[in-house]
């Protein structure tokens, strides 16, 4: 049963303009370069609903904001080597400095806690919040706020199905309910029964104060359903470029990469996809509405429908003129992926100015130990035809999945050597254990299950387990990180090509 026919069943009426609920929608993920598409999507619902909605965004108040990447300068290569420090005698050190690191930017902003209070003295009947784990801090001190003005306060963010997590944020002062679902249709009705206070025990998806909770919500699927995001009361001005988000689908058509969290978020679970004429309608429209043709497509996989995305290649200059774009995409070994080198230049000549994927590492044992469902080769041609079609190429590796040796770290600095002038920006990080990820149920499972990686402690707050990882500790293997590290400064360090700078920064 859905919370539309719980609604329904008890008589409750769809809003009209003149019984709308006043409601407070503070976007805590305050994105530096777009608005954020998931709250575009929560403020159409309410507001063609009949709510009335005031939506409160920290640049606006210019709070400093979350930006992707700038170009590396020498200070950032030395950062980046001791982050990922893995020498035994600087272990401690650097693990403090990572702690006063996330403490310094987890903090509440006291800009936001000052605007979100004026905001909450005007008395609206919810305070709703779009958050993600590192707003813990801020979060705890909203709820604060808003339990002295008595008003109710409901969670959402792309986390909060998993179990643990919500488990350790629902105790929070102030709170009301957490909600882990996609809220595209429900968010109206959802906002209802809170304030009628009703059952909510039939109500997937939520997780209350007292922790009675219910099972998680399905999958949205009916994608083309969803309302066109209304960001109007996003701080335009703060943007350096107008840049619109949008997605042709949720999930990932691959979706078994065992260190992947974003196919277990609320939004990511199972791959579900939009029409082509829906898409390039959105398109049109916030072409229109918001005086821009640049679009961040943000799909796990632009490429998850190969269909859909040539159909987007074709049409999206006839639907938008002079479209600018750019996406992330999955090089897996499909026959048709959607990637051929005729195909890379086609989306060139289509608006396409920069795309990303994970690359993950360069060694082929290392991708058939993370089920990448990827290959070496596979990864060098996309890049090399990609940068000739004349598309900026960014890409995203890490450290440390367990298995990897010294060998393994050094095929991936040669690989970055031998490809460096295709490659525009890397990404490189250590591995991370996120819950609900199938390498984290196989460690929880069975925790000798990875020869040399150890569990140091769970972070259900943050929904991630510390570890360490021996091998990486070898004198061969911190030799071979140095190499990488050395390459990425190389790449990080030269300026983007000129048609995608716009886009420096986004993904």
């Amino acid at each position: 049963m859905t919370l539309s026919d719980i609604v329904t069943r008890r008589g409750a009426k769809r809003l009209s303009s003149n019984d709308g609920k006043r409601i407070l929608l503070v976007d805590l993920n305050n994105f530096a370069s777009f608005p954020t598409l998931a709250v575009g999507l929560l403020v159409a619902s309410l507001r063609n609903a009949g709510h009335r909605v005031d939506l409160l965004v920290p640049l606006a108040y210019d709070v400093p904001a979350a930006a992707r990447e700038k170009p590396d300068r020498l200070h950032h290569k030395w950062m980046r080597a001791l982050h990922l420090s893995t020498t035994p005698g600087l272990i401690v050190f650097r693990n403090a400095m990572r702690s006063a690191f996330y403490w310094y930017h987890r903090r509440p902003h006291e800009t936001v806690i000052r605007e979100v209070g004026r905001a909450l003295d005007q008395r609206p009947d919810i305070l709703l919040l779009s958050a993600y784990l590192q707003h813990h801090a801020t979060v705890v001190e909203l709820c604060r706020l808003a339990k002295e003005r008595s008003v109710p306060v409901l969670l959402g963010g792309p986390a909060f199905n998993l179990k643990g997590t919500t488990e350790a944020w629902r105790t929070i002062p102030g709170l009301t309910a957490i909600y882990g679902g996609e809220a595209d249709l429900v968010a109206p009705e959802l906002v209802t029964a809170i304030l009628a206070k009703q059952d909510m025990s039939g109500v997937p998806g939520i997780t209350l104060s007292d922790g009675r909770g219910t099972p998680a919500a399905p999958p949205f699927r009916e994608l083309d359903r969803s309302s066109v995001p209304d960001f109007t009361d996003f701080p335009w001005d703060r943007y350096p470029v107008r840049i619109v988000p949008i997605m042709t689908g949720r999930g990932c058509q691959w979706g078994r990469c065992l260190f992947c969290s974003d196919v277990v978020s609320a939004n990511g679970r199972t791959f579900r996809t939009r029409s082509v004429e829906s898409v390039l309608n959105e398109m049109r429209e916030q072409s229109r509405r918001c005086a821009t043709t640049n679009f961040l497509f943000l799909d796990l996989k632009l490429n998850s429908n190969p269909h859909l995305l040539r159909g987007l290649v074709e049409h999206v200059q006839t639907a938008v003129p002079g479209a600018q774009w750019i996406g992330t995409v999955h090089v897996d070994r499909r026959q048709d992926n959607g990637l051929s080198r005729n195909e890379l230049r086609a989306a060139a000549r289509a608006g396409m100015r920069r795309v990303s994927f994970g690359l993950e590492s360069g060694s082929q044992h290392v991708l058939d130990l993370m089920d990448k469902g990827s290959s070496v080769e596979g990864n060098e041609a996309f890049i090399r035809h990609a940068s000739e079609a004349g598309i900026s190429v960014r890409c995203t590796m890490f450290q440390g999945f367990p298995g990897e040796t010294a060998e393994d770290l050094s095929m991936t600095a040669d690989f970055l050597v031998r490809n460096e002038r295709y490659i525009d920006r890397v990404r490189f990080n250590d591995f991370s254990i996120l819950e609900d990820t199938p390498i984290w149920h196989k460690l929880m499972a069975e925790a000798n299950s990875y020869p040399g990686l150890s569990i140091k402690g769970i972070d259900k707050r943050h929904a991630k387990a510390s570890y360490a990882y021996t091998p990486s500790r070898h004198p061969e293997y911190r030799r071979a990180r140095a190499r990488v590290l050395e390459a990425v400064y190389g790449i990080n360090r030269r300026p983007l090509r000129d048609e995608a700078r716009m886009f420096d920064g986004l993904m």
